[in-house]
Order: structure tokens, then sequence, then C-alpha cells
């Protein structure tokens, strides 16, 4: 083969990994390319060009495969901007799926020998592999996202928002003064769902359920009670105002973290309810919003932007 020839092969494999409108336009505008920088090249060495000049020439610009990739029209599945909020879901996504499914399995007796082995085996084939799906929807969500900003872009409907905005506007603050409402109603007195669903006609065994045992009483449930209490001015307060001020923040991840400490000290301490299965079910809830409530905070404090780099505040 001469040099043309080699060029030529080496054209052909390019084009042949593109999409056929592409094929006639990208070959004629490679191939120019290429020979002019092999004759470039012959010029530099002072001899005519061949073979084995053009061979290296090819090398030294790439594979095939990797020179079509330039000229075929980029396949975004998913936005380069919304990278991090896909890895992010999944993260999160997947560690709910997979606390809930190593806390449903966690209903048995452990004092077995080989039974965390057990456990962590079932939970491992019916929860880990399984949960897989999550990944797989978001990026068909993600996916048809991207396309449709493709198949219609929009302008930026951006706003200049204070340092410290609700995020989600006041609704979502009053949903939240409501959920801590009827948390004090639960934590006050839980059988009150019962009178409420059931017009007072539930069962006494259902009634016997959801008491609370003395020990819960008189230790976790008035800490509790206080941390649940002490929110409702806070987000008032937010609410009021329409952001959150430094100070505020602070306090609210003061109050938060104590929270959190009340709850895994119920969980830890002993029996919440009179009915097993209600304790059961209690204390994974628990559990469950106390890494949740871990997870907002480290996530917060990780987005946080500080006014002075590290660097400057160290020097």
């Amino acid at each position: 083969m001469d040099a043309s020839e080699v060029i030529e092969a080496y054209v052909a494999e390019v084009a042949a990994r593109l999409p056929r409108a592409q094929r006639v336009d990208v070959a004629f505008e490679l191939r120019a390319l290429l020979a002019e920088e092999l004759q470039e090249k012959a010029t530099a060495a002072g001899r005519s060009a061949d073979a084995a000049m053009a061979t290296e020439m090819l090398r030294a610009f790439g594979r095939p495969a990797d020179v079509a990739a330039r000229y075929r029209p980029t396949l975004t599945v998913i936005d380069p901007a919304d990278g991090h909020a896909f890895v992010r879901a999944t993260l999160i996504g997947l560690a709910v799926i997979w606390t809930l499914g190593l806390l449903g399995r966690l209903g048995g007796p452990l004092d077995a020998p080989g039974a965390w082995l057990g456990v962590l085996a079932a939970w491992w084939g019916g929860t880990v592999l399984p949960s897989l799906w999550w990944p797989g929807l978001l990026v068909v969500g993600f996916g048809l996202a991207a396309w449709g900003r493709r198949r219609r872009p929009q302008r930026s409907d951006w706003q200049p928002r204070a340092q410290g905005h609700v995020t989600g506007g006041r609704a979502g603050l009053a949903l939240a003064l409501v959920g801590i409402v009827l948390g004090v109603g639960v934590l006050l007195e839980p059988r009150w769902l019962l009178d409420a669903v059931f017009g007072g006609r539930a069962a006494p065994a259902a009634y016997e359920a959801l008491t609370y045992t003395d020990t819960f009483r008189g230790r976790q449930a008035p800490w509790l009670l206080v941390l649940l209490l002490a929110n409702l001015p806070l987000l008032g307060t937010v609410l009021v105002k329409g952001q959150w001020t430094p100070f505020l923040r602070r306090v609210q991840t003061g109050l938060s973290l104590a929270t959190c400490a009340a709850m895994m000290w119920t969980v830890l301490d002993g029996p919440v309810f009179l009915g097993t299965a209600s304790d059961r079910l209690a204390k994974p809830l628990l559990v469950i919003i106390t890494l949740a409530s871990l997870l907002e905070i480290g996530l917060r404090h990780y987005r946080g932007i500080k006014r002075t780099p590290k660097a400057l505040v160290q020097g």
C-alpha cells in the first residue's frame, strides 16, 4: 500500500462509524486534512511520504473510533448540569432503600449462631441487588428531562433571592408547623388516632398497643416534647421573616441534634409502647427519622458557602 491508500483505509474506518448522512462530508474533510498533514511531515523529513510514514502519523492522530467520536453528534443522556443532582439522588435513594430493607429483616431472633450472616445474606439478595431499579429509573427520568430541554430550550427564569431564603416558600414551612403540632399530639396521647379513625370503637387491644410505657413517659417523652415545642417559635419566626438568618440556622441545627440524641436514647433505652408489635414499628421509624435528620444537617453544612476561603483564614 502506498501513503494515499493508507490514508484512504483510515478514512474508511472512521466514516463507517458515523451516521450515513455525515459520511461523505466527513470523509472528504478528513482525507484533505490528513493528506495536508502528511505532506507537511514529509517536507519536514526531507523525503517523500510512504506507507510507513503515513501509518506512523495516523497512529499518532488517534484510533478511528476516537476520531469518529469527534465528528459524531454528542449523545448526552444526563446533562452535565444534572450530574451532581443525579448522583445525590441515587445515593440518598439507595441509602433509604437499603436501610428500610435491613430494618425489615431485623425483626427475628438474632441470638442463634450465624443469624447475622443469614440476615445480611437475605438483605443483600433481597434488597441491595434488586434496588438497582432506582438508578435505572433516575437515568430514564433525567434523560427525558434533558431531551425535553434540548427539544424546547427556554430562557433562564433566574431571579435574585436573599441569602437564606426559605426553600419551597412559606407553604412548606406552614406544612412543617402542622407536622410538628401533629407530632406533639401523638407524643401527648397517641390513642387519639384510634378515636379519630374508628370513632372510639377500636378494640381494647388496639388501645393497649398504643399505650406508652411508664419508663418512656417518665424519661424520654418530656425531653422530646420540649424539643418539639421549641421548633414552633423557631419556624414561626422564619415564616414571618421569610428567610433563615445565620443565628436561626444555628438554633435549628442545635435543636435537630438534640432531638436526634433524644430519639436514639429512646431507641436504646427500652420499650416505647406496651404492645410489642407497635414498639417494633416505632423504633425503626425513629431510627429512619434520625438518619434523615443527620443527613439533612450534613448536606446543609456541605453545601454551605463561607465568605472567606480557608487558606486566607489560616494565613
